[in-house]
């Protein structure tokens, strides 16, 4: 396994938690959401990158331990499997997942600017496919 600069699982927060308001936002509840399996395995799985990048940030002491709630939400997602209840996870995506936005927005804003331009070109290019990625990355610069 090759080691990831710290920096880049911030940028895979970000990138995931913009997946999960993409999709998220197509549906109007979260039975919809939950009973168009594609987009509730989608959310659930960039769910669970958050919960692991996080996991790891706070590991290497760039979240601070309050972010250990996103690593449980993770967990609980993962061990529950069918028992997951959609109006949770509806609830965090709607209550809770901005504000986490918002933080990791702030710890990319730490990143040394020459960093900060290589990691954005770098993953323009991995999502250019991904028009609303690479549009928000773009703005970014």
């Amino acid at each position: 396994m090759s080691k990831r600069v710290n920096e880049l699982y911030l940028f895979d927060i970000l990138i995931a938690i913009l997946k999960i308001e993409n999709v998220s936002n197509r549906y109007s509840d979260a039975e919809d959401l939950k009973y168009d399996f594609m987009s509730w395995d989608t959310v659930i799985r960039e769910f669970e990158i958050v919960g692991e990048a996080t996991n790891i940030l706070i590991k290497n002491n760039i979240l601070d331990d309050d972010s250990r709630v996103v690593v449980d939400f993770r967990n609980l997602l993962i061990h529950h499997y069918f028992g997951i209840d959609a109006h949770e996870v509806w609830d965090v995506i709607h209550n809770d997942l901005k504000e986490f936005l918002l933080l990791i927005l702030k710890k990319i804003g730490f990143i040394d600017k020459e960093i900060y331009m290589e990691l954005i070109d770098d993953l323009s290019d991995e999502v250019k496919h991904i028009n609303f990625i690479y549009d928000y990355l773009q703005g970014m610069k």
